[in-house]
């Protein structure tokens, strides 16, 4: 862990009970929902689908932030699929991502260059970096 003093910017706070077929409620009442696990049929939503809103909600940022640096003007309809697939293999668990980026109208050199500097930046993308199979796209 980095020893340089971090400024603390928000603190998520989630109690989760029962696992993937439990439930999760943040400490503010925002966020209460069942959990199940993938597959199951459930009522609940599951951790896949979970890091997959996060993740591309925060991507959407990054990206915004990357267009500002390089003085390009987005369009009004950015959005990111997130695709988070867990696995198994005779290791055990992992998980893969894809993320599909859609920039319309913008040219294709420049939508590359903003998706991988927001790719550079963004929290999840950092925290996943050299750990789980990443593929970017644009569609």
């Amino acid at each position: 862990m980095n020893s340089q003093m971090k400024t603390v910017l928000y603190t998520g706070h989630i109690h989760a009970t029962g696992g993937r077929d439990g439930a999760a409620r943040s400490d503010d009442g925002h966020l209460d929902i069942r959990l199940s696990p993938p597959g199951s049929g459930g009522q609940g939503t599951n951790p896949e689908q979970l890091f997959a809103a996060g993740w591309s909600a925060c991507f959407i940022g990054a990206i915004r932030l990357a267009a500002r640096a390089q003085a390009v003007a987005l369009p009004a309809d950015v959005s990111v699929e997130a695709e988070i697939d867990l696995t198994k293999d005779d290791s055990g668990f992992a998980l893969q991502a894809r993320l599909t980026v859609n920039l319309p109208d913008l040219d294709a050199h420049i939508a590359r260059a903003i998706v991988d500097a927001a790719h550079q930046t963004c929290p999840y993308s950092k925290a996943t970096r050299g750990n789980i199979d990443v593929a970017i796209e644009i569609a």
